[in-house]
């Protein structure tokens, strides 16, 4: 099955091809196989006229002109004679009685008549020269390879035995190359009618999963046109629609986020307006603490609602600058920061991927110990960096559950031991949104290694 085309346009000419192909070979043997039987039918219908009127010709000529007649009429493809005897072996094939049946059809009266033998034999040069207009050429020569020899006798009406030898050329094996000609011709228009077509028919599928590809990166792009077959022209409409659709959301979202991003901070302000007017003391630093709680987690939902949906536009990126400014800060919190390898510059939001790194780096400080390794590496259509720590790990069946939002494997929820359980699902949004992705996997001797992937030929998505 790999030798299939696995496009559908590759598949529907194949069918097309395939039953055109079968459809005239089936055509062209039943067409040569006709051939053969209506000449054969044709050679026997000649030979039994012939003899039959050989008969009636003689019946009525006196015998003392018989032998005269004979001689003039015994030419190749007939023998004739009068001087062989009533014979005893006669043929008893079917072939040799359906022709005697023949010929006595065409036969004014009954007559005794037998057939001695039927037999294919090599022509003679004179019998070549005989059929040699009406037989295919071969091997430099004219005239059919082999002859069908009739040889019968019949009994006058005086009792004369006459014996007649009748020499029918063989089917001609030539192929009907003028016919067949036509029927690859016409199966050579017909699959390039077809192969048209089919391409017409899938060429706007072939739009619809592009531009499905590429809705995800771009949903101000132009939308289809709507036409071709009405099932395709109904996709395409739909597949508009929904594009309408989500950008409406989106641009919902973006006035929702900007909404609720002014009126949580509101209130948030006017507390801590109202907590300078408490007399200092420890209720009045645990309600601070609060209040700068509940800013921090607005902030990182508000982040993680926008990441992959930034308004920043992307630039031309240096990548290794980026990772050593995220270093030295994380240096500067007490990590220990190892840059290993390079990349080339990748385009990309500056801020919304610094948000990204910062999150992964802030993770495998917090979580596994202050030794951090970063290293890039140029692939194939994309960059790759690693960030490797020497922590407790992550277990293997909580590696993917920990990217979903508000997901902490520390269970006490304390705000000294780690976010609101945002960090790593939005570093893999905004990855996901510049092509990529984020994974996770466990580091040898022990840690946990965080490996963020961008793409080069993909610009992110807005």
């Amino acid at each position: 099955m790999r030798l299939l085309p696995k496009s559908l346009f590759g598949q529907i000419v194949l069918a097309l091809v395939s039953g055109l192909v079968v459809a005239h070979v089936v055509g062209a043997w039943l067409m040569l196989d006709d051939r053969a039987r209506f000449g054969e039918r044709l050679r026997g219908e000649y030979a039994a006229q012939r003899i039959a009127g050989l008969i009636t010709l003689l019946d009525g000529t006196a015998p003392e002109e018989r032998r005269r007649v004979v001689r003039a009429l015994s030419v190749p493809p007939t023998r004739l004679s009068l001087d062989e005897p009533w014979q005893a072996g006669v043929d008893a094939s079917p072939d040799a009685e359906a022709f005697m049946r023949r010929v006595l059809r065409e036969l004014e009266r009954p007559a005794q008549l037998q057939v001695l033998s039927i037999r294919r034999a090599a022509p003679r040069p004179e019998e070549r020269r005989q059929f040699g207009p009406h037989a295919p050429r071969g091997e430099g020569h004219a005239g059919p390879r082999h002859l069908v020899m009739v040889s019968a006798q019949a009994r006058l009406a005086d009792g004369a035995v006459l014996t007649f030898r009748q020499a029918l050329p063989e089917a001609p094996g030539d192929w009907p190359l003028r016919a067949l000609g036509l029927l690859a011709l016409l199966a050579v228009v017909v699959a390039l009618l077809s192969g048209w077509a089919v391409r017409r028919l899938t060429r706007p599928l072939a739009s619809l999963a592009d531009a499905a590809d590429g809705l995800a990166r771009n949903l101000d792009q132009p939308p289809l046109p709507e036409k071709g077959p009405q099932e395709v022209a109904r996709a395409a409409r739909s597949f508009n629609a929904m594009q309408r659709a989500l950008k409406t959301y989106l641009e919902t979202r973006a006035q929702a986020l900007a909404g609720v991003s002014h009126d949580l901070r509101l209130p948030l302000t006017r507390l801590r307006l109202r907590l300078e007017q408490l007399p200092e003391g420890t209720t009045r630093e645990a309600m601070e603490r609060d209040i700068g709680d509940m800013d921090e987690m607005i902030s990182g939902t508000l982040d993680y609602l926008r990441a992959g949906s930034d308004t920043e536009q992307p630039v031309r990126l240096n990548l290794i600058a980026l990772v050593e400014s995220l270093a030295e800060d994380a240096e500067a919190a007490g990590a220990k920061v190892s840059l290993h390898g390079t990349a080339a510059p990748v385009t990309a939001r500056p801020q919304g991927l610094r948000r990204c790194l910062a999150n992964l780096l802030d993770n495998a400080r917090r979580y596994g110990g202050p030794d951090i390794d970063v290293t890039l590496r140029d692939g194939d259509g994309q960059v790759e960096i690693r960030i490797e720590d020497r922590g407790p790990g992550i277990p293997d069946a909580e590696r993917e559950r920990v990217f979903e939002p508000y997901v902490r494997l520390e269970t006490s929820r304390a705000r000294h031991t780690g976010g609101a359980g945002l960090g790593l699902a939005m570093a893999r949004a905004v990855a996901r949104a510049h092509g990529g992705d984020v994974r996770l996997e466990a580091r040898e001797g022990g840690g946990t290694r965080a490996i963020v992937t961008l793409s080069r030929g993909q610009a992110p998505q807005s």
